[in-house]
């Protein structure tokens, strides 16, 4: 049975395990893409989601009604815990995506490398926080409200700074020969 939110946040705050075993299972595609896309590993994502939601079960009473709802605040809470993974140890690069379908031929697979490096070098000259708001907004599709309530702006700030991340993506691009 699906609930909807403010049914939900009234058994979340009960600690109805139904509705956080619901809440879990909505919201679990889309932080675990986040955390997957942030860490090296799938264990560290797996790792990452476990321990936001242990958060969150811890602080449910803590938790004030906004415009990102139950799910933003969970990605903010995963968004803190791979933080917190980048200063406790040293953390390899991520992969960028899935490569070419087993059935593509060895120069697709020659091109993806090639396209997934080109990005990838384009995407690492960007600072921090633009690889940061790209891969909330762009990558995970969250709105502008959403992502300026997890970084403490303005929806219109968040989305001025999409449009010139996204510039300063594509010059990197050009220059890595994209």
């Amino acid at each position: 049975m699906v609930l909807d939110d403010e049914c939900l946040l009234t058994q979340l705050a009960a600690q109805d395990p139904d509705a956080w075993e619901e809440l879990y299972r909505r919201a679990y595609p889309r932080l675990i893409a986040f955390a997957r896309r942030r860490l090296a590993t799938r264990e560290q994502a797996d790792d990452a989601v476990s321990e936001a939601m242990v958060r969150a079960i811890n602080s449910i009473e803590r938790y004030v009604p906004g415009a990102a709802g139950v799910e933003g605040w969970l990605f903010g809470i995963v968004r803190f815990v791979v933080l917190e993974t980048y200063r406790d140890r040293s953390v390899a690069q991520p992969d960028i995506g899935d490569g070419p379908s087993a059935e593509s031929g060895p120069l697709d697979r020659v091109v993806h490398d090639e396209e997934q490096a080109m990005v990838r070098a384009a995407f690492d000259r960007l600072d921090e926080e633009d690889r940061e708001l790209l891969e909330l907004r762009v990558v995970f599709g969250l709105d502008a409200q959403n992502v300026g309530e997890m970084l403490g702006k303005q929806a219109g700030a968040v989305r001025t700074a999409q449009s010139r991340a996204l510039g300063r993506l594509r010059s990197n691009l050009q220059e890595v020969g994209g």
